[in-house]
């Protein structure tokens, strides 16, 4: 947190929080009141003060006065820049410990990174179809199509080659990861803990 934030969290320790005026779309993109947030000003001072409480509940804190984000997939959106292997979140934090990698019914990677869950990017389906593998060999349609049809819990047998390491693609259901990956896509003030 920056440290006007800080100081106004000190001075006004009991604002009420905000719900449901924010979000997080699946491009990554910062919605107010369900309006693309577009001057950069603010959309760089949201992705400096974004955090998670111990609820799973993410949050932008905006001085004393905690805005919490509904997400419509994940608490953080994974691009690829054009050069390298490292993935960024949308708020400019390079992924270099990813934890888990998982796979959606609808094709949707989710990975538990070192900074929270993230989904990749739809924009960057082909970078993601670069790195997946089953059995050291690239991935083809019908293996994908297999592991889309396995039920949640299941090991896809594919794996993703990300930041030196390779790891197994489980399928989740969408559904399910909010559970699994200990983050709120709807938060309430009733959901604290």
């Amino acid at each position: 947190m920056e440290d006007w934030v800080l100081r106004g969290l000190a001075r006004w320790p009991n604002v009420p929080a905000l719900f449901g005026w924010l979000g997080l779309d699946r491009r990554g993109r910062w919605l107010i009141k369900g309006e693309v947030i577009s001057r950069l000003q603010i959309i760089d001072t949201i992705n400096r003060n974004y955090a998670a409480d111990e609820a799973g509940r993410w949050y932008f804190q905006n001085g004393p006065q905690r805005g919490y984000v509904n997400l419509e997939v994940a608490p953080l959106v994974l691009h690829a820049p054009e050069s390298g292997e490292t993935l960024l979140t949308h708020t400019e934090l390079a992924v270099t410990r990813p934890e888990a990698a998982y796979l959606d019914a609808e094709g949707s990677v989710l990975l538990a990174t070192e900074h929270g869950p993230g989904l990749i990017a739809s924009a960057d389906l082909d970078w993601l179809m670069q790195r997946l593998a089953k059995g050291g060999e690239p991935l083809t349609a019908d293996q994908l199509e297999a592991a889309l049809a396995l039920p949640s819990g299941a090991d896809t047998g594919l794996n993703l080659h990300l930041c030196g390491q390779s790891l197994p693609l489980l399928r989740l259901d969408f559904s399910e990861a909010p559970a699994k990956l200990k983050f709120v896509r709807d938060p309430q003030s009733s959901n604290a803990v």
